[in-house]
């Protein structure tokens, strides 16, 4: 299970505008311009992919897209839409300049895939009527909308389906100080007193995911009002200690991968279906959730060869490989 799914997101956390919108500024500056022209012009937005790691804002920045052109989204996942039929359903009953969101939109059908590249390009959705030499193909037009996919693995969209997206934004991790002001803030919508040097604790803790501090500010909560009201500095390091965070921001499941391939396969090179089956966790997970952050950090490597540990991450675990660190 991804942990960062613990907790469903809590609506009143999430940023309404994209003043609001911490992080991410490059991302944001380009969008408050196509969403200026879009309104000047009276059109829809074009087509925008978002991806990046789980918990960066995705989801966010697709709502705040949809509140700032002034419109509804209607939202659906990829691995939900099964039949075309599903898809063709959501879409003939979109209103103009609509947004419809699809989550992990790389868990399409292909058969669905396919539905949406009329319907992407040119506005319209072809239906087969009939079988055999007697088939025909019926054209209905749309109503001009705005697709927003969202996915963590960008490289198994199909390149077909990737062409007709006029905008692409990747988000990336988040610094210490974004953290910090994100914390806060939260804090503030949640009524709860936080220290100074809890906050600055806290933001380094998070692994660079709002949706990560979060949670964690939510389970602070609950040890605040048990025990004394206010985040303090040591109170914030009781609770990361009891939720098995250390001070790097690995939690038990990063430092289980890193202990495998390092006690288990020898420092690696270690294949990912190997690995998945040492640890007891899912590939996707592993690959979605796990690894984007350990490579960040600096501990783990991905080779033809299969997963390896870095220096850094050898001396995390205290592996020495014939006595020694590489």
């Amino acid at each position: 299970m991804d942990p960062t799914e613990i907790d469903a997101p809590d609506p009143a956390l999430r940023p309404r505008r994209l003043g609001d919108y911490v992080g991410q500024d490059r991302v944001k500056d380009n969008l408050r311009v196509y969403i200026r022209a879009a309104l000047q012009r009276g059109e829809s937005l074009d087509h925008v992919l978002l991806s990046g790691p789980p918990g960066l804002g995705k989801t966010s920045l697709a709502n705040i897209i949809a509140e700032e052109l002034g419109v509804t989204m209607r939202v659906a996942a990829g691995p939900t839409l099964e039949r075309a039929g599903d898809l063709a359903a959501i879409l003939t009953s979109l209103q103009p300049r609509e947004v419809l969101f699809i989550d992990e939109i790389h868990r399409l059908n292909r058969v669905v895939e396919e539905i949406l590249y009329p319907a992407m390009e040119d506005y319209r959705l072809d239906i087969i009527t009939g079988s055999g030499p007697g088939a025909s193909t019926i054209s209905v037009p749309l109503k001009r909308f705005t697709l927003i996919g969202a996915t963590t693995r960008s490289g198994l969209i199909t390149s077909p389906l990737r062409a007709r997206f006029g905008i692409a934004a990747v988000l990336d991790f988040y610094s210490p100080p974004e953290l910090r002001l994100i914390l806060q803030r939260s804090a503030e919508r949640l009524g709860l007193p936080v220290h100074d040097d809890a906050l600055d604790e806290l933001s380094t803790r998070c692994r660079g995911t709002p949706r990560i501090a979060n949670r964690i500010l939510r389970r602070l909560r609950d040890f605040a009002q048990v025990e004394q009201g206010t985040v303090t500095l040591a109170l914030a390091r009781h609770a990361l200690d009891r939720l098995e965070v250390d001070a790097r921001g690995l939690d038990a499941m990063d430092r289980k991968i890193l202990h495998t391939i390092a006690f288990r396969f020898d420092g690696g090179p270690v294949g990912l279906s190997n690995l998945s089956a040492a640890i007891g966790e899912e590939t996707d997970t592993i690959e979605e959730v796990y690894e984007p952050f350990l490579i960040r950090e600096g501990l783990l490597q991905r080779t033809p060869q299969g997963r390896v540990l870095t220096a850094a991450g050898a001396r995390q675990v205290g592996f020495a490989r014939g006595g020694l660190f590489e």
